[in-house]
This record gives C-alpha cells, sequence and structure tokens, in this order.
C-alpha cells in the first residue's frame, strides 16, 4: 500500500523557519520531520511513498537525490572522478515525488497524484505530524469498515493549564495539558479508497477536508479511527520545540529503533 503525504504548504504560522525551506523540511533531532513520518510508516512495512510537492518542494527533491550519498562511507578518486561507495545505511524506501503547485490546495494535490495513486487502496497524511498510531489496527479498521475514507480521530492537548477553583479561592485541581474537552478532531493518518477520486471535483482549488469530506460523510462513506495515544502536529514554532525536546530527552513517542 503507498503512503501519499501533503508537502506542499507554506506553514507560515511557524514563522522564520519556513523562509528557508519548506515546513515538512524543519528538523526534529537533526532529522526533517518528513523523514520521522516516513520512518513511522516503514515500520509497519509501508515503504513506498508519494510526497506531494509544493512551496520549495525542489529542496525535498534535493534531499532524496542526495539522500544515499549522504548515507554513505564514499571515496572520492579526483582524477578520474569515480566515487567508489563502502557502505550504506539508507533506508528500503522508494520514494515519488509529485510537483502539485505552489498554490494548490490539499485535495487538488491528492488528484494531481492520481496517477501514481488512484488503483489501489492508499494512505494519506499531513508532512507536519508525528504519532504512535498502529497502522496495523488502523488498516485493518478501514477493511473492516468497508468506507471510502477513514481518519484518524485524536483529542489534542490543551495548550494551557487548567485550573478548578474551589468555593475558597483554592486551587482543586491544575491539569498542565489536558485533552480537548471530550471533542475529537482530524488528525490526518487517512486510508483511502481510489474511489476518493471523483470526489475531488474543484481541480486546485479542492480543500480536501472541506467539500469532499463533508460529502462522505453525509453518504455514510467517512469512518473515524479513534487514536488515544500519542500525537502532535508541529503547527507553530513551540510546537517544534516541544519536539524537539521529546526528541533529544530520549521520550520521543513516535521514535522507531
Amino acid at each position: 500500500m503507498k503512503v501519499a503525504i501533503l508537502a506542499g504548504g507554506l506553514g507560515t504560522r511557524i514563522g522564520e523557519e519556513t523562509v528557508a525551506r519548506p515546513k515538512p523540511m524543519i528538523e526534529i533531532g537533526g532529522k526533517p520531520i518528513l523523514w520521522h513520518i516516513m520512518k513511522h510508516y516503514a515500520s509497519f512495512g509501508f515503504n513506498e511513498f508519494v510526497v506531494l510537492l509544493g512551496y520549495k518542494g525542489y529542496l525535498i527533491k534535493e534531499f532524496f537525490a542526495n539522500y544515499y550519498l549522504h548515507q554513505s562511507d564514499v571515496t572520492f578518486d579526483i582524477k578520474t572522478g569515480k566515487m567508489t561507495v563502502h557502505s550504506n545505511e539508507s533506508e528500503d524506501w522508494k520514494v515519488t515525488l509529485v510537483e502539485t503547485g505552489a498554490e494548490t490546495m490539499t485535495g487538488g494535490r491528492v488528484k494531481r497524484a492520481e496517477k501514481y495513486l488512484g488503483e489501489e487502496t492508499f494512505m494519506l497524511t499531513y508532512g507536519d505530524g508525528v504519532s504512535n498510531i498502529d497502522l496495523s489496527k488502523l488498516t485493518a479498521f478501514h477493511k473492516a469498515q468497508k468506507k471510502t475514507l477513514t481518519l484518524t480521530a485524536i483529542q489534542p492537548e490543551g495548550r494551557f493549564g487548567v485550573v478548578d477553583i474551589a468555593s475558597d479561592n483554592s486551587v482543586a485541581r491544575f491539569l498542565e495539558k489536558p485533552r480537548g474537552e471530550g471533542s475529537w478532531i482530524n488528525g490526518g493518518f487517512f486510508v483511502c479508497e481510489p474511489s476518493i477520486f471523483k470526489y475531488l471535483k474543484e481541480g486546485d482549488a479542492t480543500i480536501f477536508e472541506r467539500t469532499p469530506m463533508e460529502t462522505l460523510a453525509s453518504e455514510k462513506q467517512l469512518a473515524a479511527f479513534k487514536h488515544e495515544g500519542f500525537w502532535k502536529c508541529m503547527d507553530t514554532l513551540r510546537d517544534k520545540q516541544d519536539l524537539e525536546s521529546l526528541w533529544a530527552t530520549g521520550r520521543a513517542p513516535w521514535k522507531v529503533n
């Protein structure tokens, strides 16, 4: 099963980090967050990727074009121009990089990749979110539901601490980062049937999360796989710092050995 990754957005809310590079290339622990996402999928045996490019997509192309070399011990014979590779630790991945346009919306990006994805069930996710979701359980759930699209539903942590104040003004309870108030949101990590493409009718202007998903829901063709484990989207500089801290301290739940 192929994995499509949306990697073309501007990422304006993360500030200066995206001036020089696309958001999926922002590094956590010295590796782009895109690499972290791919490592997670590969750990479940999903090794074929279709990356949907947009803003500064050439930098993602350059990363993968040079990946083999950067992972290797090499000797260069300067006189002859010969390069000898002594060892290599590159992942067993096949990566297709698709130019989908700098201004194209999420659904439009998926539509542009139809010729690479449209013949079988495929997975789809955002290029800025990591999780420890069990992808085997997700795909099994999707097959059992027999819907056109399955999304992963998550309960994000709160941005601020919650204080319960008693009548005498003492703090009865304090939670630093509580889960959302019982609400579930779209966390990406989709599983899609090829029939999804007939819902992407607005060309490059198609926003995947709007008309297509709303229509699928009305037709009862949208299922939700509830994930109660770790999930975090790198939406702001603070999110990046949180992820970097988890990685640096060895507490990254998404880390693959």
